[in-house]
């Protein structure tokens, strides 16, 4: 069996618009035929929640703290613009 990804969907406060990403995410995956553990997170929280993930998704400018983290991150305007979509979506598909 393969493993499950884990992804993190961050936003700055981990309420609303993570969570419409991370549901527009599951969504997308699903569409093709893949299934992710997807969670919406604060940046507050993001550090201890990489540790046990495999991917994040940010939402907001995340600058030069991605290179702290142990685990790729993408771009997660997509999910809210529609523009682009595909293309994350391919990205995570190659990460799985």
């Amino acid at each position: 069996m393969a493993k499950t990804l884990r992804i993190i969907v961050a936003c700055g406060s981990g309420v609303a618009t993570s969570n419409v990403a991370a549901e527009k995410l599951k969504g997308a995956l699903s569409d093709r035929g893949l299934y992710a553990e997807v969670r919406a997170v604060d940046m507050k929280s993001l550090e201890s929640e990489a540790r046990v993930a495999d991917v994040l998704v940010s939402i907001t400018p995340y600058a030069t703290r991605d290179q702290e983290l142990k685990i790729p991150a993408l771009n997660g305007i997509p999910l809210l613009t529609g523009v682009g979509i595909s293309a994350l979506i391919d990205q995570i598909v190659a990460l799985s």
